[in-house]
């Protein structure tokens, strides 16, 4: 596991930090590191801790007035997008807010956690083929 130190910390606010745990941590193949719900709590995935700051938690303070919400979404590698779609929706989910969307650097589907926030799944499109050089 990464160490502290070195982790990207993104927060999310949820209305169910119980809900957000299970769902991270089942779905979506976070670790989780420190439970204290159901003001908060916080999951890992690789170099990513995830804080979920229930209702009750400092982190959920109110944002300063004329400030709105932005569409930030952590962003999730896959190895294939379609295999993953079926293995959630295969697992109950449907919260998927967008088709599959295809561009130059891959393709991606967004996911809704249960308090709405973004995931966006992606997968890389694959790597152009080099042609070796030849010598002198």
């Amino acid at each position: 596991m990464t160490a502290p130190e070195q982790l990207a910390g993104v927060r999310y606010l949820v209305d169910d930090v119980a809900a957000a745990v299970d769902f991270y941590t089942t779905h979506l193949g976070f670790a989780l590191s420190t439970n204290a719900a159901p003001a908060f709590a916080d999951v890992v995935r690789g170099p990513l801790r995830l804080l979920l700051s229930g209702p009750a938690s400092s982190g959920a303070r109110a944002t300063p007035p004329g400030l709105t919400a932005g569409r930030n979404r952590i962003h999730l590698i896959v190895d294939d997008l379609d295999a993953e779609i079926g293995r959630l929706r295969s697992a109950g989910l449907s919260s998927f807010s967008s088709d599959v969307v295809a561009g130059p650097g891959g393709r991606q589907i967004l996911l809704t956690d249960p308090a709405g926030n973004l995931i966006e799944l992606f997968q890389p499109a694959p790597a152009p083929a080099t042609t070796a050089s030849a010598g002198p």
